[in-house]
């Protein structure tokens, strides 16, 4: 689980973002700061690999504590959440490497392709068995090749791959394209879009089944 607070001083705003992250799977809100100094206690108290990150705070604003975690606190990444539009703010928080920046009001969608697409990029650095290749790092870690939104290919959309992945976590034995078609609802050769960018992407594993009579079965098992 991705452990995260949200430090913002607007509780509506707060709340939002906190009911937003309880809709997607792999993250643990531990924390609502409602200050700088909050947060900043926060990170001096707890383990916080994500900080949900307002600009405009009475006292310690935003940008201070941005700088402070990113000379700090290293294993924590920030993602800014703020009305904050111009160019210097902007620039600051790119320079200072937060993992992304939204603008409020934000959408649910968009929220979400943020948080997935941290997701990914921390799941890929992180596990030892996905190789640091060239184009895994401009596919999927850089984004510099031309894909679909947070770095999908065309054709995967992140509702269905937030449901397809979700079914293929609690999958415990080896599963086929067909398995998973009776448990999603969601036609074969869409699926195959899926896998195809899961197996690329190293969360998918698969084998062929010569145990039957006829042609193999390809088999997957989920990796994480």
């Amino acid at each position: 689980m991705i452990r995260t607070i949200i430090v913002e001083d607007d509780p509506m705003v707060a709340d939002l973002a906190a009911g937003y992250l309880e809709r997607i799977d792999g993250f643990c809100l531990d924390h609502i700061a409602r200050s700088g100094e909050a947060g900043l206690e926060l990170l001096q108290t707890c383990h916080v690999d994500l900080v949900l990150l307002d600009v405009f705070m009475p006292g310690m604003d935003g940008m201070e504590l941005l700088r402070i975690i990113k000379s700090q606190f290293f294993h924590s990444d920030v993602i800014m959440i703020t009305a904050a539009q111009n160019r210097e703010d902007i620039l600051k928080a790119l320079r200072l490497g937060v993992a992304d920046y939204i603008v409020k009001p934000f959408t649910f969608e968009r929220f979400r392709e943020s948080m997935l697409q941290f997701q990914e990029k921390r799941r890929l650095l992180l596990s030892p068995e996905v190789p640091m290749t060239q184009d895994i790092l401009d596919r999927r870690i850089f984004i510099k090749k031309p894909e679909g939104v947070a770095g999908r290919p065309k054709g995967v959309d992140a509702q269905t791959l937030e449901t397809v992945v979700s079914v293929l976590r609690k999958q415990v034995a080896p599963f086929s394209l067909k398995d998973i078609e009776q448990l999603t609802g969601i036609s074969r050769i869409s699926l195959k879009k899926y896998f195809d960018y899961l197996m690329e992407a190293g969360r998918l594993g698969s084998a062929k089944d010569y145990g039957g009579q006829g042609r193999p079965v390809t088999l997957y098992n989920w990796l994480g």
